[in-house]
């Protein structure tokens, strides 16, 4: 069973990506976002801190380094 973001936190991370893609959205230190996966985490923090509905991350979530 997939895990579900309320609506409110869906229409909140909706209008950020919208920013994103209009190339409107800053980060904390005021430079212009330029990388999708940057826009998002932006997008769910700012969901988290209206304390809306967020599932919590997956545990094995980390990208392993191949041994190499």
């Amino acid at each position: 069973m997939a895990k579900k973001y309320s609506r409110a936190a869906e229409s909140k991370i909706g209008k950020v990506m919208h920013e994103f893609k209009e190339g409107k959205l800053k980060s904390s230190s005021g430079d212009k976002v330029t990388r999708r996966d940057q826009a998002v985490a932006i997008a769910i923090s700012e969901a988290k801190e209206d304390h809306l509905k967020v599932p919590k991350k997956p545990v094995g979530s980390k990208k392993k380094k191949a041994n190499v």
